[in-house]
């Protein structure tokens, strides 16, 4: 098979496409990764892998050769050796298996929200809403922050009119420092949503709206805030930690 050496090749525009364009991966489904241990981690976790730029083959995999100028123009990694490859995005769990959630509001640091698709993989999280204006789950930044937990996590993108739709009925509480807020670790057994927002600004009312009530997460006097992964976390570790 002869290296494809040019980078008006409509493959390779295509990798370049899935790997800057948020609206691109969206209309397609899919998204581009990099780098031997994460396709390792892709292929472990049954994650559906489209394609393969890679400088030599690689048995079982759907393999393109590329020369090393192009591998480097549609890596998203800097210096990166190889091999760059797309996925198809996990689809959503059925309605009926819903049973825990975790909800992002407005967290737009893609750090953040890969730490979250990272620690709710641990925990078992039936999905991931990521409503708002969060950081986009397949930007390349967010899926090395993921720890290839994405290729294990469900992760629902929807708005806040949509969001009751998304959760399927499961009540929503929201991690707020709001007066009569329940501590988070005497959360409703059963099935249930959190919501956390940014650090900066919170929950927004209109989501708090929807909440059945808020919870908060006990600190030492003087702390304003948690980041956002971490209180996601916590919250997530008081949502099963029963079942764990």
């Amino acid at each position: 098979m002869e290296a494809i050496r040019s980078r008006q090749n409509e493959l390779v525009k295509r990798f370049i496409a899935l790997g800057t364009d948020r609206s691109a991966r969206q209309e397609a489904g899919e998204y581009v990764c990099a780098g031997q241990t994460l396709l390792e981690e892709a292929v472990s976790s049954g994650a559906e892998v489209t394609c393969v730029l890679a400088q030599e083959d690689i048995p079982g995999l759907p393999v393109r050769l590329v020369t090393p100028e192009i591998l480097k123009a549609v890596s998203p990694l800097q210096n990166s050796p190889g091999p760059v490859f797309t996925v198809k995005m996990r689809p959503l769990p059925p309605a009926e298996t819903l049973r825990r959630v975790i909800v992002l509001e407005n967290v737009q640091d893609p750090g953040n929200v890969g730490t979250v698709l990272r620690t709710a993989a641990a925990f078992g999280m039936d999905m991931v809403a990521l409503c708002g204006s969060c950081a986009d789950p397949y930007n390349p930044k967010t899926v090395r922050a993921s720890m290839g937990a994405i290729f294990r996590q469900s992760v629902v993108r929807t708005d806040l009119a949509d969001l009751p739709q998304a959760l399927r009925g499961l009540p929503l509480y929201g991690a707020a420092l709001a007066p009569g807020g329940r501590d988070v670790r005497d959360l409703p057994a059963g099935p249930l949503a959190v919501a956390v927002g940014n650090e900066g600004k919170g929950l927004t009312a209109g989501l708090l709206a929807q909440c059945a009530g808020t919870v908060r997460i006990p600190m030492r006097p003087g702390t304003e805030s948690l980041n956002a992964g971490i209180a996601a976390a916590v919250a997530m570790w008081e949502m099963v930690r029963a079942e764990i």
